[in-house]
């Protein structure tokens, strides 16, 4: 049997829904009537490890796992790196300033697109992400250095 690139991302796959279960351990599942907050992390792990053991089942045209092209590898790293980063300032500065941040510097670093075009962009899709999910469905969104 030859080791194809479905079996990495599926055995990938399997062990961050275990590492989701053991972290989400501590969180009350509740009922489905009354559902805790440790309901959808788990039902989410359940259903990525249930879709990862699929994948990693039936067979595939999929290339061997040797024959992979790595020459992208810096693109993922830009975007794993930046997306990191995003994270560890949401709470300092807030939903507004970091998500206008985070799709800046997807656009013109990862991207490479054009600067006024980006910003433009990035603030639009977050102006928009704010009001939809911050005022007309009023989900609790970090404030941060903004206040609002």
């Amino acid at each position: 049997m030859t080791l194809r690139a479905d079996h990495v991302a599926g055995a990938a796959f399997i062990l961050l829904g275990i590492a989701v279960f053991a972290l989400s351990g501590d969180l009350p599942f509740g009922r489905l009537s009354a559902p805790g907050a440790g309901m959808m992390p788990k039902l989410m792990a359940g259903l990525m490890m249930a879709f990862a053991a699929i994948i990693m089942i039936v067979p595939s045209d999929d290339k061997p796992f040797a024959a992979i092209d790595w020459s992208d590898r810096w693109h993922a790293v830009l975007l794993v790196g930046i997306t990191a980063v995003a994270v560890f300032l949401y709470q300092r500065l807030g939903f507004l300033i970091t998500m206008s941040l985070l799709v800046f510097a997807l656009l013109v670093v990862v991207e490479r697109r054009n600067l006024l075009r980006a910003a433009a962009y990035a603030l639009g899709l977050t102006l928009f992400a704010y009001w939809l999910f911050g005022i007309a469905l009023k989900a609790p969104l970090e404030r941060g250095l903004l206040w609002f």
